[in-house]
């Protein structure tokens, strides 16, 4: 029998001390990402910070394929509710755009200043934006704390109506984060500010699954524990609650790396995420 006790809750979610040269991220990101919209823009192919909603960081960017778009992917950026912005991931548009789909990616409020509860009302918020300006079938992902914002999307509970929700045809949680409860035992909680109630109300694994869930739980291979853990974790609970779930392990990717492949239209990633 394998026993398992975690001990340092700090470590068991860290990610960039524990990668090699983990300290250029997210750093790397931002010349890719501005390159990117700037191409766009330059051929009217880019909305940039369309309102979605009252507070300074409730907007979102577009990017449109060269044709009527197919659909429309929203991608929910990480950094643990506390940090970073839309700025760093618009390259990652590329691969749904490149195959035909409008991609939007929103900014939100961020912890401490906001709740995690917040931001899933102003995630919601954004994408119901997005389904007004876009038509067609809707894919959602997300990364790390992204992953568990487009998770809580389709639990029970969710900020989005109904006819929002028809739409949505897959959501791939990339490195997600399901079960909140873990977090409260690090330092991070002194800004996240979660609590058992908070923990209980938005975790997608602690939550049912709305009717016709497809979702793709994805993780990269060189990952934490944890990150592997919990992206067992959602795909087995939600089996077993009638959605339809795919656990993924990349090889060869960690949790920094494990999002390239949303900027390659031939890559299995995003040809998952946009598959029927």
């Amino acid at each position: 029998m394998l026993e398992r006790h975690i001990a340092d809750w700090d470590n068991a979610y860290t990610n960039g001390a524990n990668i090699a040269g983990g300290d250029r991220w997210p750093a790397a990101w931002v010349e890719p990402a501005k390159g990117f919209r700037d191409r766009l823009a330059a051929v009217s192919r880019a909305q940039l910070d369309v309102a979605y909603g009252e507070r300074p960081r409730n907007r979102l960017d577009l990017f449109l394929p060269a044709d009527k778009a197919r659909g429309l992917v929203v991608f929910v950026h990480g950094g643990y509710w506390m940090a970073l912005d839309k700025s760093y991931w618009s390259h990652l548009a590329k691969g749904s755009v490149d195959s035909g789909y409008a991609v939007a990616m929103p900014s939100y409020t961020l912890c401490p200043e906001a709740r995690i509860g917040d931001i899933v009302r102003e995630v919601g918020a954004a994408i119901a934006k997005a389904a007004t300006l876009v038509d067609g079938p809707i894919m959602l992902t997300g990364h790390s704390a992204g992953g568990h914002l487009v998770s809580r999307m389709v639990a029970s509970g969710s900020p989005l109506g109904s006819d929002v929700l028809s739409r949505i045809r897959h959501v791939v949680s990339l490195s997600g984060v399901h079960d909140l409860r873990p977090l409260m035992n690090t330092g991070m909680n002194k800004t996240l500010h979660i609590d058992e109630a908070e923990a209980l109300a938005e975790s997608p694994a602690l939550l049912r699954p709305v009717a016709g869930t497809r979702i793709t739980c994805w993780v990269g291979g060189g990952e934490r524990a944890e990150f592997l853990r919990q992206n067992e974790l959602l795909a087995s609970i939600w089996t077993g609650l009638g959605a339809t779930t795919s656990a993924v392990v990349e090889p060869d990717r960690h949790h920094f790396s494990v999002i390239d492949g949303l900027a390659d239209a031939r890559h299995p990633l995003t040809r998952a995420l946009i598959s029927e």
